[in-house]
């Protein structure tokens, strides 16, 4: 099956996206990721006010297989969080680069950003080519 990796995006190492509008990054995880957990039964996220910083978790996804951690790929503060994902986490699958989101952060540096993969460098790291 082929994933799909907007090119607007940028991918972390352990499947968090991130997409920066002005000063505020959208975070979520891919399709590889996804399919990898299988069906997603819980998310935890952070609360809005909360600080988040690169490479911490700012919650945790669980799904029939297992539960995973999520990593932030920037530093800064929780402004807004999916609650139709919370109560509803497996439609996650239905369009996680667009409704499908975790959290949304006011971040404190936009070039953090950049520090992730481009879509390609992700496809050649999770799928070999």
């Amino acid at each position: 099956m082929a994933f799909e990796y907007p090119d607007d995006l940028r991918y972390q190492d352990t499947h968090e996206y991130v997409r920066l509008d002005g000063e505020i990054a959208t975070i979520g995880i891919t399709e590889f990721a996804i399919d990898q957990l299988g069906d997603i039964v819980f998310l935890d996220l952070s609360e809005i006010g909360d600080g988040v910083s690169k490479g911490d978790s700012f919650g945790t996804i669980e799904s029939v297989k297992a539960v995973e951690d999520l990593k932030s790929p920037v530093t800064g503060t929780v402004v807004e969080r999916n609650e139709d994902l919370i109560n509803s986490p497996e439609s996650i699958v239905d369009d996680p680069y667009g409704d499908g989101w975790f959290i949304k952060v006011r971040v404190n540096d936009p070039g953090e950003v950049e520090d992730g993969m481009t879509a390609s460098e992700y496809s050649a790291l999770v799928e070999g080519s």
